[in-house]
């Protein structure tokens, strides 16, 4: 099984649109690939993580990088009801 991995450009949105974004993407992929998400919005360092983690997925790094911060997202098992 290979991994696929997405690019979620989410530069100058402000909360909640960044963890939209990630969730929309998700809803796309599989459990194991992988979501990288670039926000401007400070507030994603917390809201992404604690989206993720009720979710059940996983934050494998966050980075700051200039103005930018990098958010790494494991897709983990997508339960939908």
């Amino acid at each position: 099984m290979s991994e696929n991995t997405t690019q979620v450009n989410a530069r100058r949105l402000l909360c909640p649109l960044p963890v939209i974004r990630t969730q929309n993407a998700i809803k796309e992929l599989n459990e194991g690939d992988l979501v990288v998400v670039t926000c401007t919005d400070p507030g994603a360092k917390q809201d992404i993580p604690a989206w993720s983690r009720i979710n059940g997925h996983h934050i494998e790094a966050i980075e700051e990088q200039d103005d930018e911060i990098i958010i790494r997202v494991r897709v983990g098992k997508y339960d939908t009801p």
